[in-house]
């Protein structure tokens, strides 16, 4: 199965029309996906306390984040959608991985400290991103830091990573041949 994390407020958005592009693709190729629309579902991306005392027991207090979890561990491809907004993931997403990623489940610390995948067993990872700025400005950090330090360590494996430069104001050439690159993508 395909899990989908889709995080963009607005129902009008480029983004939107990703994800639309994304569920049609994978309608048209009979694949099985889940959208984590995490909006849409009311995700609280805040760590609360009472979740925190359950976090290191791999278990947690947000039935949402235990159900995202359970769509991951099922899923073997995983797929996100999402604007980049002040150079970084928005941080909804970051609240995801502080939330759903569980101590015993998603990763373990080795012997010598470092963290290693459990559970999870993505065997391709793909971000759709958009921006205003030039790609090459997010790569350092979304090619290496987040593959390297996030993805990789709750085994999230083989990161593409595609992003739509100047989505707000650029040539609306730049948004439909980015759609149809998602659609060779998916």
């Amino acid at each position: 199965m395909i899990s989908i994390l889709y995080a963009h407020p607005y129902e009008k958005s480029f983004n939107h029309a990703v994800l639309e592009t994304v569920k049609k693709r994978l309608d048209e190729q009979g694949r099985e996906y889940k959208v984590l629309d995490l909006y849409a579902d009311g995700f609280n991306p805040a760590l609360e306390a009472q979740s925190l005392r359950l976090y290191s027991r791999g278990e947690t207090a947000d039935t949402l984040a235990a159900g995202y979890l359970d769509t991951l561990l099922d899923s073997d491809e995983f797929i996100m959608i999402f604007p980049i907004w002040w150079a970084m993931l928005p941080a909804i997403v970051k609240g995801f991985f502080d939330k759903v990623m569980l101590s015993g489940k998603a990763y373990k610390y080795s012997d010598a400290g470092e963290l290693v995948p459990c559970d999870i067993d993505i065997r391709r990872t793909v971000i759709f991103s958009t921006s205003q700025n030039a790609t090459e400005t997010f790569a350092p950090f979304f090619s290496d830091y987040l593959d390297k330090n996030v993805l990789q360590s709750v085994g999230m494996k083989n990161l593409e990573w595609y992003n739509c430069q100047q989505t707000a104001h650029g040539p609306a050439e730049n948004r439909e041949a980015f759609l149809k690159l998602v659609a060779e993508k998916v």
